[in-house]
C-alpha cells in the first residue's frame, strides 16, 4: 500500500549523477548559433549646398542633395532638398523631391512637394503631387520604371492582309 517511489528520494543515486552530464556534453558539442546583432542602415550621403558636382552618382544606399549635380543619379532613396539644383536623369526606389530637376525622374515611388520644381518626364509607379509643385512634362506609370528599357514602344500594328 506504502511504497517508496523515487521522487520522494532525497539522495540521487550513483546512476543518476552519470545521466544528468551526457545532456550538457551534448549541447556542448552541437554548435551553438549565436545570432548577431542585425548591421545599423548607413546613414545617407550629403551632397551639401556649397557642393557642385559634375558627374554621374551610383549608390546602392541612400543620397541626400542639397547642392548642384550635373549628371544622372541612381540610388535607393533620393532626396532633393529645396536649395538643390539637379541637371540628368534620377533613378531610385523612392524619390522625394523639394528642389529643382532638370531631367528626367525614375522611381517605384516619386513624390513632389510643394517647394518642387520638375522640368522634364516622369516614369514611376506610385506618385504623389503635393498642391503648390510645378511640374513640366509627361507622367507615365509602369510596373518597372526602373528597369533598363523603361520606355515602353507603341505596339506595331499587324501588317495588312491582301486577299487572295
Amino acid at each position: 500500500m506504502f511504497s517508496k517511489s523515487k521522487i520522494n528520494d532525497p539522495a540521487p543515486k550513483s546512476d543518476d549523477t552519470t545521466a544528468a552530464p551526457a545532456p550538457a556534453a551534448a549541447k556542448a558539442s552541437t554548435p551553438e548559433f549565436k545570432r548577431s546583432a542585425p548591421k545599423p542602415k548607413a546613414p545617407a550621403s550629403l551632397i551639401s549646398s556649397d557642393l557642385h558636382v559634375k558627374g554621374n552618382l551610383r549608390t546602392a544606399g541612400d543620397i541626400q542633395v542639397e547642392g548642384e549635380v550635373e549628371g544622372d543619379i541612381r540610388a535607393h532613396l533620393l532626396t532633393i532638398g529645396e536649395s538643390a539644383t539637379i541637371r540628368g536623369e534620377v533613378i531610385a526606389d523612392d524619390v522625394v523631391i523639394h528642389g529643382h530637376i532638370v531631367g528626367r525622374v525614375r522611381g517605384l515611388k516619386v513624390r513632389l512637394t510643394s517647394t518642387a520644381r520638375v522640368e522634364g518626364d516622369i516614369i514611376h509607379k506610385t506618385i504623389a503631387i503635393e498642391s503648390g509643385a510645378h511640374f513640366e512634362g509627361s507622367v507615365q506609370r509602369q510596373d518597372d520604371p526602373l528597369a533598363a528599357g523603361a520606355k515602353s514602344a507603341p505596339a506595331p500594328k499587324p501588317a495588312p492582309t491582301k486577299p487572295a
